[in-house]
């Protein structure tokens, strides 16, 4: 079983007396025999995928022959740690097949499938098996190389160590490293309707770079560290940050038009956004044949599974920013085809980029403004609610001695004016798209008003008839108006 990022297995075999175009007729037959697509073949080798099926997403099978021997190694092309063994038993599988073939097939059929294979060679400018590696996987030695920035692999571990310090200065200020609260994540900038829309704007940006909890982070680190490997060496620099903040914030925008009450944190929106760049590209003839058709029928699977997976009932996904950045991502891998086919003309990769992200601002502008705030304008309207209660409340305030006339005119003009205000404000709650939760509420406060209306009634009577007469009823009433704010207090 092998373990590491992109799991692989590694073998070599003695070709002997076998001529190496001999073992390559050999091998070929073979891999067609387990039905592999053989997609690449030189004089020096062959690269081959295995079918893609439920125990496996397909892995890359390579035969590099280098004097007397051939090194076969198998190497998974998906997002994995552990390979459960599948790549050791490629190889043995291969190697089993080819002894097979070896003895069925005669020496003149050998002759005749070397000269099909002569003229199906690669050039040797072409031959991908004698140039490095397309991909920086290879560059990822050990744990540390991880967040070290270099050629080819450079804004990836930057991104990944801003995630990585954001989330450890959260654990230092007190922020649970498994479950954060709501409100430490609204106090760090996680993007909420009623508070983006009241003016944090930041919110669609810094909700990008939270987690929550050390798991979420985790993932998420670990299929950027993977699409960075893959795609930042194609896009290069400054392609790729952008490609990452666009996706990212119009991820954020998706949500925020999509959920009314949902916190949003995470990068997962920005790194859909870099696999739909991929799948874009991958559609395209800018990358080699030899790599497309695995990639994208396994990136295509994992990033359907992960969004089916997000519509599951209460899975506490925001599939929402998924699919907004999943989106946002194909547009910019099409848009950026052109730049990409000219790598180093300046004006057509900022060009792009530029119009990019004027799109961006338009699209987010006219959503951001015309998006309902009912929540925020709620919250807003509640402020006037404790404001005007404070007021109504002042009776209790009142110096001991008070003239009963300005007791009179404090409970009528102030007091009961108040809380009659409070049960219009409440009233007028009903046009607003509310949670049923804050609408029972809203219901429990109105009959808190009414409380305090009946109780401020009597009071008046009591002291305007000079009796103590009401004082039963009077205290009845505030034991009533006691329990309901207890109810109230405790729905909060």
């Amino acid at each position: 079983m092998a373990f590491g990022f992109s799991p692989k297995y590694i073998q070599d075999y003695q070709l002997d007396n076998l001529n190496k175009e001999h073992f390559l007729v050999l091998a070929i037959e073979a891999a067609f025999k387990l039905d592999w697509d053989v997609s690449f073949v030189s004089e020096t080798g062959f690269i081959a995928y295995t079918k893609f099926s439920w125990s496996s997403w397909s892995e890359e099978v390579t035969i590099k022959m280098d004097n007397n021997v051939a090194n076969i190694k198998s190497e998974c092309t998906e997002s994995q740690l552990v390979d459960w063994g599948k790549n050791k038993k490629n190889v043995e599988v291969l190697l089993s097949k080819i002894e097979e073939v070896k003895s069925m097939i005669t020496q003149e059929e050998i002759e005749a499938k070397i000269e099909d294979l002569r003229q199906g060679y690669a050039s040797k400018e072409d031959d991908i098996l004698s140039k490095p590696p397309s991909t920086t996987k290879e560059k990822i030695t050990d744990f540390f190389s991880i967040f070290k920035p270099t050629e080819g692999y450079f804004v990836s571990p930057i991104l990944i160590n801003i995630n990585l310090l954001v989330f450890i200065v959260m654990l230092i200020s007190g922020v649970h490293i498994l479950l954060p609260e709501n409100q430490d994540l609204l106090n760090w900038g996680a993007n909420f309707r009623p508070r983006t829309l009241e003016g944090q704007w930041w919110r669609l940006f810094t909700a990008c770079f939270l987690h929550i909890g050390i798991l979420h982070l985790l993932l998420n680190m670990y299929a950027l560290l993977y699409i960075g490997l893959l795609l930042e060496p194609y896009l290069g620099k400054t392609r790729f940050l952008a490609a990452y903040l666009i996706s990212g914030i119009a991820a954020s925008m998706t949500s925020l038009w999509w959920y009314g009450l949902t916190i949003s944190a995470g990068a997962s929106g920005a790194i859909f956004g870099m696999y739909g760049v991929f799948l874009a590209l991958l559609t395209t003839n800018l990358l080699d044949k030899s790599v497309k058709k695995a990639l994208l029928t396994s990136i295509a699977v994992f990033v359907g599974y992960n969004i089916l997976n997000g519509l599951k009932p209460n899975s506490g996904i925001d599939n929402a920013a998924h699919i907004g950045g999943l989106l946002s991502g194909l547009v910019i891998g099409y848009a950026f085809i052109p730049s990409l086919k000219q790598f180093e003309n300046k004006a057509v990769k900022f060009s792009t980029i530029g119009a990019l992200t004027i799109a961006l601002l338009i699209s987010s502008f006219t959503v951001y403004k015309s998006l309902p705030n009912d929540i925020g304008q709620y919250e807003k309207e509640m402020e006037r609610f404790v404001s005007m209660e404070a007021m109504a409340l002042e009776i209790y305030n009142l110096r001991e001695g008070t003239p009963n006339e300005e007791l009179l005119s404090e409970i009528k003009d102030r007091g009961l004016y108040y809380w009659n205000e409070n049960i219009k404000l409440i009233d007028s709650f009903k046009d607003l798209d509310l949670p049923l939760p804050i609408r029972a509420r809203n219901s429990k406060l109105k009959e808190y008003c009414e409380l305090r209306i009946k109780s401020y009634e009597l009071i008046y009577k009591a002291i305007d008839e000079d009796t103590d007469k009401y004082e039963n009823e009077i205290n009845e009433y505030i034991q009533k108006i006691e329990t309901t704010i207890t109810e109230l207090t405790g729905s909060q």
